[in-house]
């Protein structure tokens, strides 16, 4: 801000130059400094040795079988968008970083003009409900890799916006709705690693995980344009009410949305179970083969069926 009038620009423009060099020097830098995939031939830091890279790609493959890319092919890539679970991820994505970027474009804002504070304890006000936030975050990450769960973190951090977006909107005392925003920006922020994790580990196939991650990433970021109009000008008066509701539809909608893709799913694996579904086959070879194999094996147990009734006989 202190550059304000040389070269005839004001301060902002310099903050959004220097900030845009920075990142572009930062984004060149990182075609060197970024540790590569596993499956890569081109070392990066040494970070990883060959036994350790083998390892990785084995979990891959026992996870999800694809680990390794096949060659581009666009209408694979397109076909990924014909499954309404990608979708429903786009729209979970969309749903947080719509709270979570209202709550970083404007919470200073709120705690000033809703909740009474000074400017300069509102901008140091801030800070809290985002320590607050990083606990949690790593909390409900823990949960979830020692249950193997995501839809539940889900739900439950949407709980946390639930909880604490009516008290930051109707709650009498100002520290009352001080407390709100913790819960608010813990549930939002957290949110965010979970929905990643969410549809990381319901996606098979390089493709349509590439589809899902475009759509996923392209979602969040219309939430960032959304997020910056939830919380008007206008509304201040009404303490910001409108904004309240609509990230609480948000935090609903998201909440429906991870119920629907649960049951989706626990049906899925039922029949999957019963050897009547493939989940997510995206070889073709792959799944011809296993087709015939579920037959077959099918036909085996009823040969020993009529075999076991005729032995009785």
């Amino acid at each position: 801000m202190q550059l304000s009038g040389r070269q005839n620009l004001s301060g902002w423009r310099w903050i959004f130059i220097i900030e845009g060099v920075i990142t572009c020097a930062l984004g060149i830098a990182g075609y060197w400094l970024l540790i590569d995939f596993p499956d890569s031939t081109r070392k990066s830091w040494s970070f990883l040795g060959q036994r350790e890279r083998q390892w990785i790609i084995s979990r891959i493959n026992r996870d999800r079988g694809d680990s390794v890319a096949p060659p581009f092919n666009l209408r694979k890539f397109i076909n990924g968008g014909a499954d309404p679970k990608i979708w429903a991820y786009a729209m979970l994505f969309f749903d947080t970083t719509t709270i979570s970027y209202a709550l970083a474009y404007t919470l200073p804002i709120i705690l000033m003009d809703n909740m009474g504070f000074s400017i300069g304890a509102s901008q140091c006000l801030v800070a809290p409900p985002y320590l607050f936030a990083g606990i949690i975050m790593f909390a409900t990450a823990w949960v979830g890799d020692k249950y193997h769960v995501r839809g539940p973190i889900i739900i439950f951090n949407m709980t946390l916006c639930l909880i604490g977006l009516p008290i930051m909107g109707w709650a009498e005392s100002a520290s009352v709705r001080y407390f709100g925003v913790f819960l608010t920006t813990a549930g939002a922020n957290s949110n965010v690693p979970a929905v990643l994790s969410f549809q990381a580990n319901n996606v098979r196939g390089q493709w349509k995980r590439a589809f899902c991650s475009a759509t996923l990433v392209g979602f969040g970021g219309i939430g960032g344009i959304a997020g910056s109009l939830v919380f008007r000008s206008q509304d201040a008066e009404t303490g910001y009410k409108p904004g309240m509701w609509a990230c609480i539809a948000c935090a609903l909608l998201t909440i429906a949305l991870v119920v629907c893709c649960d049951l989706e799913f626990i049906r899925q694996n039922k029949k999957a179970d019963r050897g009547e579904l493939l989940i997510e086959a995206h070889d073709v070879s792959k799944v011809l083969y296993y087709r015939k194999l579920i037959v077959l094996i099918y036909y085996r147990r009823m040969l020993l069926l009529i075999s076991d009734i005729l032995c009785n006989f």
